[in-house]
């Protein structure tokens, strides 16, 4: 099944390709009956959500995501790729604006924490409970589709499917991953929509949207994706807890400098549109139309195995580089990785 990420605006990273959700699958299990009003069930989760706003300068570009607040003191999750690339985030809680910061994220299950900068007493979101989820029980995604100085969208559906697997795609460079374990709810979620709370009829987040089908834009109806919260909370906490793991990336992300693409499959590695001027592959030697073959011996298969294993690295690190210039000669290299947007 084609999908589509939750973008306002879709931006090119210079330094990394776009990777999806990928979460552990969630056996469902009975749920209480919910109240005969969802939206008024929902309403207790308002006052945390979060409405992000990035500027990306390489590009001039503006986004829009969501986000909900797990402390008073302005912790926020949301999808990584709400915040991917994002060279200025802030984000604005029950009427209060404030600049945040990247605390860190795993790219597989595209969830990261944000810190608002200055915050202080701020509502947190109820978290339930999403192994309590029963097919065909009401719920209502919350999100910033219409940007964040109109109302929060509240799409009314229903909980159709867990367990799902689907393949999203990244427009830009053509990357494509599985997501997995996630639930499927009969809702008409738009761009704007990532990282906002799926809650139940108790006023309870259990979800965030993270994918919708292709197919919500045809008409009435439509159906979105969104990662468990029991999923989500793990992953949070970790990143709360500052503590970098083989997936969890603490701080921001390193840049090598380099808009990438998957290269022909006769060609190995990634085929380098550009180099950023003044980043660390410049600095190396690297120019626009060389293909990019190895990091520290690490083969480079597609752009997405380039983010992947950039994620290992952090700011200041000295990384071995491979590549073929545009004469066909290999060459090597050391680049110092930058903090990245």
């Amino acid at each position: 099944m084609g999908m589509l990420r939750l973008r306002w605006l879709s931006v090119l990273s210079v330094v990394l390709a776009t990777a999806l959700a990928l979460v552990m699958p969630l056996s469902p299990a009975t749920s209480s009956a919910a109240p005969a009003d969802p939206l008024a069930a929902a309403a207790a989760v308002e006052p945390a959500v979060a409405r992000i706003d990035t500027e990306i300068d390489y590009q001039n570009a503006f986004g829009a995501g969501t986000g909900i607040v797990l402390d008073p003191g302005g912790q926020v999750l949301t999808n990584y790729h709400v915040v991917q690339g994002a060279d200025r985030i802030s984000a604005t809680v029950a009427g209060r604006n404030f600049p945040a910061e990247l605390i860190g994220y795993d790219r597989g299950r595209d969830i990261a924490v944000i810190q608002l900068l200055g915050a202080g007493g701020l509502p947190v979101a109820p978290i339930g409970d999403s192994a309590a989820l029963a097919a065909g029980e009401p719920v209502v995604a919350l999100g910033n589709a219409e940007g964040s100085a109109a109302p929060l969208t509240r799409e009314v559906g229903s909980v159709t499917a867990f367990g799902r697997t689907v393949q999203a795609e990244d427009s830009l460079t053509g990357a494509s991953d599985e997501l997995n374990g996630l639930i499927e709810f009969a809702a008409p979620v738009r761009a704007g929509d990532s990282g906002g709370p799926v809650v139940n009829g108790a006023g309870q987040v259990v979800g965030i949207t993270t994918a919708a089908s292709v197919s919500y834009r045809m008409g009435p109806g439509g159906k979105g994706f969104a990662i468990p919260i029991n999923d989500a909370i793990g992953v949070a906490n970790q990143i709360r807890s500052r503590v970098p793991s083989d997936t969890v990336h603490i701080g921001p992300p390193a840049l090598l400098g380099v808009g990438v693409r998957t290269a022909p499959s006769d060609v190995p590695g990634v085929l380098i549109q550009e180099v950023l001027r003044g980043g660390p592959a410049e600095a190396a030697g690297l120019m626009d139309g060389d293909v990019l073959i190895a990091i520290n011996g690490t083969r480079l298969q597609s752009a997405t195995a380039l983010t992947y294993t950039l994620d290992r690295f952090y700011p200041g690190n000295v990384v071995d580089i491979t590549w073929i210039d545009r004469a066909g000669q290999e060459r090597t290299g050391k680049a110092t990785l930058a903090p990245g947007p």
